[in-house]
């Protein structure tokens, strides 16, 4: 988790350091939810001003989304368009890409 020096007032940036497979992890491990998108206005009107970025949140706070995320997976708008066509349409081999990954980062620790 990356802070910038204006934080609160602007979010924080949270990168997986080891392979992630998930649709909204993009390929260099940044996370993509909508509570660490820049505070205001959608310009692209997918998200409304509230699910995205204000100072009331916490590292706890962001911590529980990710942990949400990582449980359900928002393949509507997706940072990983491939992860989030096999989670639609091919559950167990996303399921075992997903495993081959943790396996990889824990022979990396």
């Amino acid at each position: 988790m990356s802070f910038p020096q204006n934080y609160p007032v602007s979010p924080p940036t949270v990168r997986f350091t080891s392979e992630v497979w998930h649709p909204n992890v993009y390929a260099n491990g940044k996370v993509c939810i909508s509570i660490l998108h820049p505070p205001g206005d959608d310009p692209n009107g997918y998200e409304l001003a509230t699910e995205r970025w204000s100072p009331v949140h916490t590292v706890e706070s962001i911590v529980l989304s990710i942990i949400s995320m990582l449980s359900s997976p928002n393949d509507e708008s997706p940072a990983n368009v491939d992860a989030a066509k096999q989670w639609r349409e091919n559950r167990d081999e996303f399921k075992k890409k997903v495993s081959r990954c943790v396996r990889k980062s824990q022979e990396m620790m």
